[in-house]
């Protein structure tokens, strides 16, 4: 897909060889709406893996195993929302100076925030 500006989409998946595939068009087409749902799916399955990623090291009881697997299914999932975030940011403005500061204005509320909150299970 095209964002308007002419640049074309990168893909959710990939070629052969592990190359990046690109889509362009008007964003509307069959490979447009093929490409948003299997993003939807990647993200979707990322946060199932952190939620799982979390519960299984909390227990602080597991197997060499166990560990491993989750490294490999972590750094699948970070590979998928990696791609899925440099495919969107290509489409995204250029921050100005002021969008920076909003960024880091609420980054520091979010650490007041945190720090004046008692932590649990920290």
């Amino acid at each position: 897909m095209t964002s308007g500006t002419g640049q074309l989409r990168l893909l959710p998946w990939a070629g052969p060889g592990g190359k990046p595939c690109y889509l362009s068009g008007d964003g509307a087409g069959y490979l447009s709406r093929l490409a948003d749902n299997m993003e939807a799916a990647q993200l979707g399955l990322a946060g199932e893996l952190l939620r799982k990623a979390k519960h299984l090291l909390g227990k602080r009881q597991w197997t060499q195993g166990e560990l491993h697997l989750l490294a490999v299914q972590l750094t699948e999932a970070l590979g998928n929302v990696h791609r899925i975030a440099v495919s969107h940011s290509a489409s995204l403005p250029a921050p100005s100076g002021n969008d920076l500061d909003t960024v880091n204005d609420l980054e520091d509320e979010e650490d007041e925030q945190d720090s004046s909150s008692p932590s649990v299970g920290r």
